[in-house]
C-alpha cells in the first residue's frame, strides 16, 4: 500500500511540474516566436512531454505490478534502453526543475511587488521570457556537463581533529572514511577501480565504510566485496549496515546482510551490526560504535544507550549510515569524538540556486553533507559514491575523507 501512495504522490508532483513549465513555455512562445505556427508549438510541446512521461509511467507500471505480485521491481539492464530512455529522461527532469525552481521565484517577487507588476504587464511578461530562454539555453549546457563531471570525479577531502589529551600514539593518526559505494552497473569496474585507487593513494591507518556497498540484486555482492578487499589499511577496513545491504534480496532483508558480511569477510572486511570494538593502536585504542540505523531496521533507544555507554576508546567514533538527531545526540551525551554518517549522497541531485542547496534530501535531513560541531565532537556527513533511484549525481561530486587525528 505505502509504494502504492508513494506512487500516486509522484505523479501528482510530476504533474504540477510539467503543467507549470509547460504554461511558461507557451508564454515564450508566444512573446518571442510568434511566428512559430500553434500546430508546430503544440507538435513541440508533446514530443518533449512524451519523452518526459515515457519512463515513469513504465516505471509506475513495474511498480504496481511488483506490489501486486509482491515481488521486487525490475527493469531491464540495457545500455540502449539507458541513452534512448533513462538519461533523456533524468536530464528533463533535472531541467524541468532547475527553470521551475527560478520562475516560482520569479513570481513570488512579482507579487512583493504586485502593483507596479500590473501597471507594465506585457513589458514584464516579455522580460519574463527571455530569462525563461536564458535560463534554458545556460541549462541545456550546463546539466550534461555538470553530470559527466560528477560520473568521473572524486573529491579528496581532508579534515583534522584536535583533540586535547590525545594520546601520543594518536597523533597524525589517519583515517580514510567513505561511504555509498553502491556497486551496479553504473558504479562499474571503472568507477570503483578509480575510488579505490584513490583511497589507498592517501595510505590511511585506519578505513571505516558508512555502509551501502551494493545497490541492488545479488549480482554485485562479489563484485563490491573484491574491489572493497583491495583497500590498504595498517589497522584495518570495517563497515556499518546500511540501506541497500538489505537489498540484494528484497523480500530477504536477512539474507542480504548476510551475505554480504560472508563476502566481505573473505577479504578480512568487517561488516558489524549494533557493536562496539576496541582497535589497539600501541598502548592506547580506538573504540569504534557500529549502530545500524536504516529503513529496515531503525536502532532502538535502549540498545543505543547500550552501545554508547560501552564504548571505552581514548578516541571514541560513532559509526552508522542514516544521520539522525537521536544518534547525534547520543553520541554527543556520551563524549563521542567524531560522528561519521553517509546515506545522503551530498543530496545527488542538487538544483544550482544562489545561497541555498535545494535537493529533495531535505525532505528527511537538513544534514546532508559536510563537517558540523557539536560540543567537542565532530560530526561528518560525507557524499560518498554511488547512487540510487536516478543513475546521475548533479552538482554532488562523490567524496573521500581523510581525518587527521592530532593532538
Amino acid at each position: 500500500m505505502w509504494i502504492i501512495m508513494r506512487v500516486i504522490i509522484a505523479v501528482v508532483l510530476l504533474f504540477l511540474l510539467e503543467y507549470y513549465f509547460v504554461k511558461k513555455l507557451k508564454t515564450v512562445f508566444k512573446n518571442l516566436f510568434s511566428r512559430f505556427s500553434t500546430k508546430n508549438q503544440k507538435i513541440f510541446i508533446y514530443v518533449f512531454l512524451a519523452v518526459l512521461n515515457l519512463y515513469p509511467v513504465l516505471l509506475i507500471v513495474n511498480s504496481i505490478y511488483a506490489a501486486i505480485t509482491k515481488q521486487s521491481p525490475w527493469f531491464p539492464d540495457s545500455n540502449w534502453l539507458d541513452y534512448l530512455l533513462i538519461y533523456p529522461f533524468w536530464f528533463l527532469f533535472i531541467l524541468v526543475l532547475q527553470l521551475v525552481v527560478y520562475y516560482l521565484a520569479l513570481d513570488l517577487i512579482k507579487l512583493i511587488v504586485f502593483p507596479l507588476y500590473k501597471k507594465n504587464k506585457e513589458k514584464f511578461s516579455k522580460y519574463e521570457s527571455i530569462i525563461f530562454l536564458i535560463l534554458l539555453l545556460f541549462f541545456v549546457v550546463y546539466i550534461p556537463a555538470r553530470i559527466i563531471y560528477d560520473y568521473n570525479s572524486v573529491d579528496v577531502n581532508h579534515i583534522s581533529f584536535y583533540k586535547k589529551n590525545l594520546p601520543e600514539e594518536l597523533n597524525n593518526f589517519k583515517i580514510a572514511f567513505i561511504s555509498d559505494i553502491q556497486a551496479d552497473r553504473y558504479t562499474d569496474d571503472k568507477r570503483l577501480k578509480n575510488f579505490i585507487d584513490k583511497v589507498n593513494d592517501e595510505k590511511p591507518d585506519l578505513i571505516l565504510i558508512a555502509g551501502d556497498v551494493i545497490t541492488s540484486t545479488p549480482d554485485y555482492i562479489n563484485e563490491a566485496a573484491e574491489y572493497i578487499g583491495m583497500l590498504n589499511a595498517e589497522y584495518g577496513v570495517y563497515s556499518c549496515i546500511g540501506d541497500h545491504d538489505n537489498w540484494a534480496y528484497r523480500q530477504d532483508t536477512k539474507r542480504s546482510v548476510r551475505e554480504i558480511t560472508a563476502a566481505l569477510k573473505k577479504y578480512n572486511v568487517s561488516m558489524i551490526n549494533d557493536s562496539s570494538i576496541n582497535i589497539p593502536v600501541k598502548d592506547s585504542d580506538i573504540g569504534i560504535t557500529f549502530a545500524t540505523n536504516t529503513y529496515v531496521e531503525s536502532i532502538s533507544k535502549d540498545i543505543l544507550n547500550n552501545l554508547t555507554q560501552s564504548n571505552t576508546g581514548d578516541l571514541k567514533i560513532f559509526l552508522t549510515h542514516q544521520p539522525r538527531n537521536e544518534t547525534i545526540q547520543a553520541a554527543e551525551k556520551n563524549n563521542y569524538d567524531l560522528y561519521l554518517a553517509g546515506h545522503t549522497h551530498g543530496g545527488q541531485i542538487t538544483l544550482l540556486f544562489p545561497f541555498i542547496q535545494l535537493t529533495p534530501t531535505l525532505v528527511e535531513t537538513t544534514f546532508i553533507k559536510g563537517v558540523r560541531h557539536y560540543g567537542n565532537m565532530l560530526a561528518i556527513v560525507t557524499r560518498g559514491l554511488g547512487m540510487s533511484l536516478a543513475p546521475v549525481r548533479y552538482n554532488s561530486t562523490p567524496e573521500i575523507v581523510i581525518i587527521s587525528l592530532k593532538k
